[in-house]
């Protein structure tokens, strides 16, 4: 065989390879085009559902009931100066990170001022008494002792 023979046959290999390939690209373009404009083939069919009636449960717009002496919204305790330290207290952080800081009225004064000083508290005026009252009455500061021993155990060497 001669080469302009050889090269014929090379190029018309070369084609029906490119001449394949397109037909995969043309393939896969009309099933993606089909699918983006008919997406509901993909699902699978569900099982037929019957229609629940569902009712509307009021919103409770009571945001200042008490139960049990405790203010159900904060957590905290229903006491002389409750809704103040609500008004002053949960407008920037949670009721819970009151409760868990215990202290005395020195401390809670200290505190007071640095959230003035560097997380723009505004002036609490005469609400400052009021607030640091309630606290100091209602969650002083507990001593917490140690743990108490652990009894009844049995321990093992490990290896």
């Amino acid at each position: 065989m001669d080469e302009h023979t050889k090269f014929k046959q090379r190029a018309k290999a070369i084609y029906q390879m490119l001449f394949g390939i397109f037909g995969l690209f043309a393939v896969a373009a009309f099933t993606i085009l089909f699918l983006m404009l008919n997406p509901d083939l993909l699902k699978k069919s569900a099982p037929q559902v019957e229609e629940t009636e569902y009712t509307t449960v009021p919103k409770e717009d009571d945001f200042d009931k008490i139960e049990n002496g405790i203010h159900v919204r904060t957590g905290l305790v229903d006491a002389e100066g409750l809704m103040t330290v609500v008004n002053n207290c949960t407008n920037c952080h949670s009721a819970k990170l009151v409760t868990q800081n215990r202290m005395n009225e020195e401390r809670w004064i200290t505190t007071i001022r640095w959230m003035q000083e560097t997380q723009n508290l505004w002036d609490l005026g005469p609400n400052e008494k009021i607030i640091v009252n309630y606290l100091v009455s209602n969650y002083p500061p507990v001593k917490k002792g140690r743990r108490e021993n652990l009894k009844d155990i049995e321990w093992y060497d490990l290896n």
